[in-house]
């Protein structure tokens, strides 16, 4: 008789976040579809690209397993753990920067199609950081939600309005959790939809966000473990890496498309 509590108590959370899940996978897939508006896929640069991301894996495993010791573990957890927390942050302001240089350069014609195309991609934005910042407020309710609570409460009444009140304080904030998970891959990857401005904004983006991040790291963790002049070459492979990438693959934007970076 105790397996149906067991199983009642294990199923009903697992169907609400699964619901939670799809419902919040669908907004994030809208906001950010997986190929936005003026997106130009190349298959031999995501290939290329591909080959540079596990190479840059590899790499980074090699010298942390020959020349780091658990510190140097510790670091790149907490590194990862940055990043998952600023690059957001730090993509917007490189997209507004990358944003305002193209919007100078381009041409006055350019510039006013470009204009036509700016508050979807501002838009997106917004939904995104909206999101980032509902979650202190959302976790915050939901702790105060939960301490209205009755102590008194007991029996099967108090069991139900025990569950009541933590799917309406929690499933909001889950909710939330959930859109970021899914909505975090394609608005770094297309840079919150800006590519409907311009083709090549993505890889201007990421070229600067690349550097940033680089830079933030060795002020943050310093040079990664090993010699020094492998070390200096580590840290400066990846964004020149990323940068001679998305140079090349603007370049077969213009060959290929007729796409110049000022009209």
């Amino acid at each position: 008789m105790l397996v149906f509590p067991c199983l009642w108590w294990l199923t009903v959370p697992l169907l609400v976040g699964y619901q939670l899940a799809r419902t919040a996978r669908r907004t994030a897939r809208r906001v950010f579809p997986v190929r936005p508006e003026g997106l130009v896929e190349d298959p031999e640069v995501l290939r290329v690209r591909r080959v540079r991301a596990w190479g840059a894996l590899v790499i980074s495993g090699l010298l942390l397993a020959v020349f780091g010791g658990w510190h140097d573990v510790w670091d790149v957890q907490r590194q990862v753990l940055e990043w998952l927390v600023f690059a957001p942050w730090l993509a917007l302001l490189s997209a507004v920067v990358v944003v305002a240089l193209l919007f100078w350069a381009a041409r006055p014609g350019t510039r006013r199609a470009m204009r036509t195309k700016l508050w979807p991609a501002g838009r997106s934005a917004l939904w995104y950081f909206g999101a980032w910042m509902l979650v202190p407020l959302l976790f915050t309710a939901a702790g105060k939600g939960m301490g209205l609570l009755p102590s008194s409460a007991n029996g099967l009444s108090g069991v139900l309005l025990w569950v009541s009140v933590m799917f309406v304080c929690w499933a909001p904030f889950w909710w939330v959790i959930f859109f970021l998970c899914f909505a975090t891959g394609p608005a770094l990857r297309h840079a919150f939809n800006l590519s409907a401005l311009h083709p090549a904004l993505p890889a201007l983006v990421t070229t600067v966000l690349v550097w940033v991040l680089a830079f933030r790291g060795l002020s943050s963790g310093g040079l990664p473990p090993g010699p020094v002049p492998l070390a200096v070459l580590a840290f400066l492979g990846g964004p020149a890496s990323v940068t001679a990438l998305a140079w090349w693959e603007i370049h077969r934007l213009r060959r290929r498309h007729g796409v110049g970076l000022r009209g």
